[in-house]
């Protein structure tokens, strides 16, 4: 998978491929999933939720250029698969999912398979995670029409957010925000934003879900 689909497409970070190589993704998926576990797309969780595709979440850390002492948050965090691999890369990842067995699930396997730095959080990931903050890293893993602006509030000043924007379906770009040092002296300035590839993930959707298993 390393080699065909994520360096074979031009991801060149070694940061960043070590750490796809180094995750097990077949403990993140369903056990009816794991025949499929390499392969570069998504799989299907509970809930309507995915497990994204190996591409884009190798796509999307390259562009956050992580650093070993980044702390970053993910919103969304589906199985975990996403949270492990940035949790390789820097000294503390806080992944935010708004269904709550999701939630803990994610936390017990990323605890059961020795990823000590990574927390997972039961609450909206729209409204970011504050005591948390600053982050010099924020990614979605849930397409919104608007990066939330609690989000870009607890992104740090030279901070990177990697998010989907757009509609339902394909109908989503891929974007890159980077918050620089004019914005600790302008607070109201948008961050840069550039844009990465077209994608399709699962709509982020606002509050928390009580779910039984």
């Amino acid at each position: 998978m390393v080699h065909r689909d994520l360096a074979g497409r031009g991801v060149r970070d070694q940061r960043v491929l070590e750490a796809m190589g180094s995750v097990p993704r077949e403990a993140f998926v369903p056990a009816g999933q794991r025949r499929s576990a390499y392969a570069d797309r998504a799989l299907p969780l509970r809930f309507g939720q995915t497990v994204s595709q190996p591409y884009v979440v190798a796509v999307t850390l390259e562009a956050l250029r992580l650093a070993p002492g980044d702390r970053a948050l993910e919103v969304g965090a589906g199985s975990g698969y996403a949270a492990a691999v940035a949790g390789r890369l820097v000294a503390e990842v806080f992944a935010v999912e708004r269904i709550e067995s999701l939630a803990a699930d994610a936390r017990q396997r990323l605890e059961s398979l020795g990823f000590d730095n990574v927390t997972v959080v039961w609450a909206d990931g729209a409204q970011g995670h504050p005591p948390g903050a600053p982050y010099d890293a924020i990614f979605l893993s849930a397409a919104t029409r608007s990066v939330p602006a609690a989000l870009f509030k607890q992104l740090a000043v030279g901070g990177r957010l990697v998010a989907p924007v757009g509609g339902a379906g394909r109908d989503q770009q891929l974007a890159l925000y980077e918050k620089p040092a004019s914005v600790a002296r302008s607070p109201d300035d948008v961050p840069r934003r550039s844009g990465l590839l077209p994608v399709a993930f699962v709509p982020l959707l606002p509050g928390v879900k009580a779910t039984g298993k």
